[in-house]
């Protein structure tokens, strides 16, 4: 794989502090990365039963027509859920920091699978127990198919509730306008454009981790979780404006030198934050030896 050079006299020498230096390497030679929908194409199936049901209810009276439809209506509903669920797991396993949904979906969308499940079968002319059993049935099939919610908050040893929960709602904020960067610039239909805005998520999520391993830092980095990327945000929203008038080579040369000037400023950010790490650690370890021998303890480097 090819690697960005970096010595002393390059235009772009690599910072001096080991830590940091290994952070700036895995920005620069960071692939380019696409979201996956977590969710995937076997979400899709759950609204076929839905579509089915609703063309069978036709054939029949407006009572049958009414469930039915109501039928539908439930499976319909509860497959949006377990997509809207799956992408919510999905982001609580990616962060270091995350809090559990306030809304269990797809615990909710089991319950309505089991009541599309008993209004089916009730179309159908099965028996209230039978169709009670069917939808029992068919709730513990989808609890089982995929799985229940995050049902606990997740932080740092040592920080405390306050500050993890200050954490979490700054990143989730920087996470929905980072996707909605995302989403503009997918509509554009540039692929090159869209690589370039990988590029910067990549660098704007390796800052995101970096304070929720350290909450301490989200004072310093809050301007760019928040302005940077509101201004980022509108930026591409401009573009995708222009873009979609006919385009201009100028307004796309602008646009692309702002996402290089973002990503340095990001990557620049997280160095600067692991060198702080990096200093605060080495001053505790100090003040851990200077106890250690006032107490006439001999440390390994006091013996050497």
């Amino acid at each position: 794989m090819a690697e960005r050079y970096g010595s002393k006299y390059s235009p772009d020498p690599p910072p001096e502090d080991a830590e940091a230096r290994a952070a700036a390497h895995r920005l620069s030679t960071a692939p380019t990365r696409f979201r996956i929908d977590p969710a995937g194409a076997r979400v899709n199936f759950l609204y076929l039963p839905a579509a089915v049901l609703a063309f069978v209810a036709l054939g029949g009276g407006p009572e049958r027509l009414a469930l039915g439809l109501i039928g539908a209506g439930l499976w319909a509903l509860a497959a949006w859920l377990t997509r809207e669920g799956l992408r919510a797991e999905a982001a609580y396993h990616d962060r270091t920091v995350a809090r559990r949904p306030a809304l269990p979906r797809k615990l909710a969308a089991s319950a309505l699978t089991g009541a599309g499940t008993i209004v089916a079968a009730a179309v159908s002319g099965t028996d209230p127990l039978g169709a009670v059993l069917y939808g029992v049935i068919a709730a513990a099939l989808h609890a089982t198919a995929f799985g229940i919610d995050p049902l606990s908050d997740k932080g740092v040893a040592g920080v405390d509730e306050f500050q993890q929960d200050r954490v979490a709602r700054a990143v989730e904020e920087a996470e929905a306008r980072l996707a909605e960067i995302r989403r503009t610039a997918a509509r554009i239909g540039d692929r090159p454009l869209e690589e370039r805005v990988a590029r910067f998520e990549t660098a704007a999520q390796e800052l995101f981790r970096t304070v929720e391993a350290d909450p301490r830092d989200l004072t310093s980095a809050r301007r760019f979780l928040s302005v940077y990327l509101t201004g980022a945000r509108d930026a591409t929203a401009k573009y995708a404006e222009i873009a979609g008038r006919g385009g201009s080579t100028a307004a796309r040369q602008d646009y692309m030198a702002l996402l290089d000037d973002l990503e340095e400023n990001f990557a620049a950010r997280t160095r600067k934050l692991l060198q702080n790490d990096r200093t605060d650690l080495n001053v505790e370890i100090e003040v851990l030896r200077d106890r250690l021998k006032r107490e006439g303890l001999r440390t390994e480097d006091s013996d050497e």
